[in-house]
This record gives structure tokens, sequence and C-alpha cells, in this order.
């Protein structure tokens, strides 16, 4: 394992970012060769620290003298770009350290990337680096542009820039392609970037160290961030965790969520792919922007540079077009982006300054209103920003002629600057020409613009859960109860048998049939008897999870003969499927009434930690699979609410004159499961499938009808 994979302090990027001296071993004449862009880029941007030069065919290069090789280096120099092919790195980086040099950015590939023989050559450099306290950037990576200080160190030729002044974007991403694409992708929309980083194979500097690095940077205000792995996922969310006290959004795009993504990651970057789904819950719960796709990833982050801080809240949609309301309203629906209803006092403003054919509501056509007086389409907007039920506003119009152009840089642009809430401007009609004048007005404002009331309508709706997240952070439990006893001592696989995870739920205040463990037929009657007929049976063993698969279940014995009779068969159905195995006994329980079925789980991640599920329960959870993964301490009120967002909330609620069942039962239940997991770290797996639930005001709102509870041996 290499020594990104541990979760340590952060690296120090001072000596990377902002180097007073700088070493290009692989110096050349030829001006597209890596070292020769590297030279390049310095020029251009006019970098003057102190420039080394190493070249084995060159004395000079254009008027600077060459070195032949490191080990002429003074010593300390800040920073080496090693632009030299993989066969002669190792010796390089073993000089630079003999000459005591802080940092080295590695262009090369043949890594990790390139498999086994790929992953010793990655490891005995690390082992080097680690020796000699080097810092190594790469390798297989494209380096950095730190724009803030005209630092250009990457083998890709730039155009030169003068240094970014204004609060931005800083840019981390494994891939060097991302980096470059995220960096041209922002920069030619306006939006300010701070430094664009790429960290290839991540042999020592991480993801994390480059987020660290933007936490602190005053002028860095949104993180935007391309992973295919996160290699120190504790240290992440600690830094995760950080960027919301500090108000800087961490926007990030992981892909990783099919399998066959999994594997490109592993070709890629020579990562091992994590849980994507607890990652992700976890990652929401710091208040990280994770988004689906790349366009998302771009328009987040330039929405969220402007407003880092939104209100939790809907998004309203002005337009002058029937036709892009109706869009609008199809399309927040399939997202799941509230169009929330206005409030009466937001009506009657709006109806004061509409003609009386046009209706105030959300979406809101404003009709042909814009064409005679345009300086009202944002006083609607600024009115529309008043509503406390908005948290985000979007405004769609068509490009439109010269002169039209004219009055929304004047009128309609200034407005939508003004807003305090989220606002973005959407210019329908494609790749239609828009006039220089307008589009200065609207990089000047600020204001993000889309050319596509889909991707807006996209971003708003994960910067609307952006502030949704930061609300919800602030309501998460802070402390977990003690953690309860276990079961008894933990089976050597792990898997305690039913009947001791149900005694565990019970004493953690969750609801289980009566009934208990029998050895014997005559017990069992005995145990029947006291709880009341029907009956279920169930044979018990710790090597016996799945009871069903094996004829280990028995329901609705009703009486004696019946029970008896179950208990020689579910013996011998034991015995054939499983010989040897040797049961603890078998558990008589009370039959529970029929109910809602539902499942409850929870599970530790070894890198991310504990997560719990909620969903449909029985055979729905494998046919449906409609669950929803959350944080182990997310606040009864949330869950209830995630509960709200199942695609079976309707059955949840009741339907076809069915009563719905307790949501806020079911929500305790989670919660404690949760509560559980974070208070012992033991704890590997809890499952209850089914929990049933009732309908509110039950005397018993749920029941925990099978459990299987998992825990690490000592």
């Amino acid at each position: 394992m290499n020594s990104a994979a541990s979760d340590t302090n952060p690296i120090s990027l001072a000596h990377v970012l902002r180097p007073r001296s700088i070493a290009v071993v692989g110096a050349s004449a030829d001006p597209r060769s890596f070292g020769g862009f590297v030279q390049g880029n310095l020029e251009r941007f006019g970098w003057d620290g102190q420039l080394h030069l190493i070249s084995r065919s060159s004395a000079e290069l254009n008027g600077r003298p060459c070195l032949r090789n490191v080990d002429e280096l003074p010593e300390g120099v800040d920073l080496a770009v090693l632009a030299i092919p993989e066969a002669g790195v190792l010796d390089a980086v073993k000089s630079l350290a003999a000459r005591r040099c802080h940092a080295a950015v590695l262009f090369a590939s043949g890594y990790a990337e390139a498999g086994p023989e790929g992953q010793v050559r990655q490891q005995q450099l690390a082992q080097v680096a680690r020796d000699a306290g080097l810092v190594l950037v790469g390798p297989n990576c494209m380096g950095f542009t730190n724009l803030a200080d005209g630092v250009p160190l990457t083998f890709e030729p730039l155009a030169a820039r003068a240094r970014e002044e204004r609060p931005g974007v800083g840019i981390v991403a494994q891939s060097g392609f991302m980096a470059a694409n995220l960096r041209d992708a922002l920069l030619a929309r306006g939006v300010p970037v701070t430094c664009v980083f790429s960290t290839g194979n991540e042999i020592a500097v991480c993801v994390e160290d480059a987020l660290a690095h933007y936490l602190e940077d005053p002028q860095t205000r949104v993180v935007t961030v391309y992973a295919e792995q996160l290699r120190r996922p504790r240290q992440f969310l600690q830094l995760a965790r950080r960027a919301r006290e500090l108000g800087k959004p961490v926007v990030l795009l992981m892909p990783g969520r099919s399998a066959r993504a999994r594997e490109a990651a592993q070709s890629h970057t020579g990562a091992l792919a994590g849980d994507h789904a607890t990652a992700c819950a976890l990652l929401r719960r710091e208040a990280v922007v994770v988004v689906d796709s790349l366009d998302e990833l771009l328009d987040t982050s330039a929405v969220l540079l402007r407003h880092p801080a939104p209100p939790a809240g809907g998004t309203a949609f002005m337009t002058g077009s029937g036709a892009m309301k109706n869009i609008a309203l199809d399309f927040a629906e399939d997202l799941g982006l509230p169009l929330p209803a206005l409030t009466a006092p937001i009506v009657e403003r709006l109806e004061a300054m509409l003609p009386s054919y046009a209706r105030a509501e959300n979406p809101l056509d404003y009709t042909t209103l814009g064409v005679r007086q345009p300086g009202l389409i944002g006083e609607l907007l600024l009115t529309l920003q008043d509503d406390p039920r908005i948290g985000s506003l979007v405004l769609a119009i068509p490009v439109g002629p010269s002169v039209a152009q004219r009055d929304k840089a004047d009128h309609i642009v200034p407005a939508i600057g003004r807003a305090t809430k989220p606002a973005v401007l959407v210019l329908t009609g494609d790749d239609s020409p828009i006039e220089p004048f307008f589009t200065e007005a609207i990089r000047a404002s600020g204001v993000p613009l889309f050319r596509s009331a889909d991707r807006a309508l996209r971003a708003l709706r994960h910067v609307a859960a952006h502030g949704e997240a930061l609300q919800r952070a602030a309501r998460a439990a802070v402390d977990a109860p003690p953690a309860r006893p276990l079961p008894g001592a933990v089976p050597p696989n792990g898997i305690f048998a039913e009947y001791q995870g149900k005694r565990w739920l019970a004493q953690a205040g969750i609801a289980v049939p009566a009934g208990r463990l029998a050895a014997s037929a005559d017990e069992a009657v005995r145990v029947a008897r006291e709880i009341g007929w029907p009956v279920v049976l169930k044979a018990q063993a710790s090597e016996l999870p799945h009871k069903s698969d094996v004829g280990g279940v028995l329901v609705g014995l009703k009486d004696e003969a019946a029970l008896r009779e179950g208990w020689r068969r579910l013996h011998d159905d034991v015995a054939r499927h499983r010989p040897g195995l040797q049961l603890d006994g078998a558990l008589v329980e009370a039959m529970g009434p029929r109910g809602l079925e539902l499942v409850v789980g929870a599970k530790r991640d070894a890198d991310w930690g504990p997560v719990v599920l909620v969903g449909l329960g029985g055979i729905w959870i494998e046919a449906l699979k409609d669950v929803r993964l959350l944080p182990a301490d997310l606040a009864e009120a949330d869950i209830v609410i995630e509960l709200q967002r199942l695609k079976a909330a309707a059955v949840l609620r009741g339907i076809r004159g069915e009563a719905g069942v307790d949501l806020q039962a079911i929500a305790r239940v989670v919660a404690a499961i949760g509560a559980q997991m974070r208070a012992n770290p033991q704890l590997q797996e809890i499952d209850i499938n089914p929990l049933v639930a009732y309908p509110a005001g039950s005397a018993l709102p749920v029941l925990a009808l099978d459990a299987l509870v998992v825990a690490t041996p000592h």
C-alpha cells in the first residue's frame, strides 16, 4: 500500500504551488517536448523565480545555461519537474533526494495504472521519496497551473494569462484531461479559476491535499473535484466538514456507479473503487455537492461561486412562453426539483404588475410584458425572490435581435445581478449569437448564464440540495448514546443467531414478536401456550443466517399437533440440507399482524464508516430496490423526509382507502440503529427484514419480524 492510502495529515503544498526555485529535468530545445512546453509556459507567464534547466544534449537554452545532471543542482530547490521517460525517473528522484529538493512533479506514465509490474515501480518510487521527505506529485499527471500566482507547471502549452485576482474556483482532478477540460470550460464562461491541479496516480499528493490547500486559500471560494477514488476517505470527510464551516462549497464528480465504471477506474488510475453509494451518502452528509455528470459539475460550480451558501427552498421559474413553462413543469418533476406554489402576499404583489390575462403562479409566464416593459421583468424576478418558499430562480428568455439584447443588458441583467438568492439566466436559441455588449454585461454582473433550461434546472437541483444539506448538518445527532452490550460472545463468523439479534434489538427499544428459544418440542409447546396460537418456528444457529433456504422457517402453526409435526419436519429438513450443523434450538414466536413490510439495515464500510438503509422490505427489496441510503447520524425529522422520497412514498402515506403507516415510528427505528452503529465500532452489519409498519396510533406501530446482527470477532 502506498503512502496515499492511509489517513494522514494533509501534505503542505506551499513549495509546490508557490515555488521560488524550479528545476526542469529534461529541458529541451524541442519546443514540442514536455520539457519545452514547461519552459515555454514559464516564459509566457513571466514567472520570475530561479530556474534551473537540466539537459544532456544542450549547454544552454534560450540564453539560459543548462546543467548536465541533477547532481549539479544547488541544494534545497523548491520544485523539480521531471519531463523525462519512466526509465530515468527513479534515478532522478534519488538524485533529487540527495540534493534535498523539496518536491517534484512526475509526468511519466507506466506505473500503477499499467498493472502489477507498474505497481512495483510505483512502490519503489514512493519508498525513495518517503525516506527522503520528498513530496511527489503524480506520476501519470499533467501537473498544475496556479493562475493566481502565475505558475504554469504542465506539459500542456498554455496561452499567457494575467494573474487571477478575483475570488474563484479551485480545481483538482486525478485525470489531467479532466483538469484541463474543467479549467477551459469555466474560463470560457468567464468564471475565475484560481488553480488547476492534476494528481494522477497520487503516489503521495492526493485530492485531499489539494482540497486542504484550497480551503485555506483566501482567494478560492469553491472547490471543484473530479475523483475516481478518494484514497483518504475519512480525511476527505473531515475536510468537507471544514469546508462547510468555512462556507466553501465542494462540488464533486466521482464516477463508479456502474460496475464497468469501477473497472475502468482501476485501469486508468490504479485505484480500487470503494462502495460508491456509501461514499455519496456520507459525502452529502457533510454538504459535499455530489453531481452525476460533467455538465452538472461545471454548472453547479459556477452558480455556487456566486452563491456559496444558498437557502433551502424550491425554484421559481420565469419565462414569457407558455410552452417553456410546461416544459419546465415536466422536467422539474422528473428531477425531483420542487416548483412550489407562491405565498398569498407574493401572488398579490405579482398581480399588481401583471396583465389581467396572466396568472401569478410558479412557473410564471409573464406573456409579452417584456417587449414593452423590459425593466418590469427584473421587478417580477426580485418579487419572486421575496417568497420564503423560493430558494433559487430561473429566467428563461430568447436571445432576440440586437435591440432586444440591449434592453436585456440594460434592464434585466442588472436586476438578476441584484438577487440575493441564486438566480440564473437562460438564453434560449442554442448557439444563436449573443452581441458582445450583452455578453460583457452578463460577465460583468457575475450572473450565471445558460443556453439550456434543462442544464439550469439540473444545476439548481444541486444548489437546492446544498442549501438543504447545510441546514440538515446543523440538525444531525452530535453524540451517540452509550453502546449497548452485544448479544453475547461474538461467534467466529461474526453472525449472531436471530434470537440473539432480536434480544439485542429489544434492549435498544425496538419491538420484536413475543417468544423465546426452545430446546425441545415440549418446551416449544409450552412457549406457544404462553404467547398464544398461531406461532412461527425458526431454526437457530450462527451458521444459519438464511433459514428459509433450508426449510428452517415454518409459519401459521395453529395448535400443538401442528407444532410437534413442524418441529420434526424443521429439524429433518435442516439436517438434510446442512448435515452436521448443530442448532442452538428453535425460536418460537407469535405471528405478527399483517402490515407494510419495510427493510431497515446498517453497515460499516471499512473506509467510509457506517450508513443506514431504509425502504420497502420483504420480496420488494429484491424486485424494486426502492431504498434510501442515509448517514448514521441523521435526525429523526430528516429521516421522515427521506421516507417521503421513496418511490413507494404514496404507499407509506396510504392509498385506495388504506391507512398510512407511522413514519415517525419507522424513523425512530432507523435512528436507533444508526446510533448504535456510531457508538459501537464492533458492529459491522444490522438487517431487519421485514420491519412491519402499522398505522399511526396503533398500539404497536412497528415490529421487527427478522433480524441479522453481525460484529467483528475479537
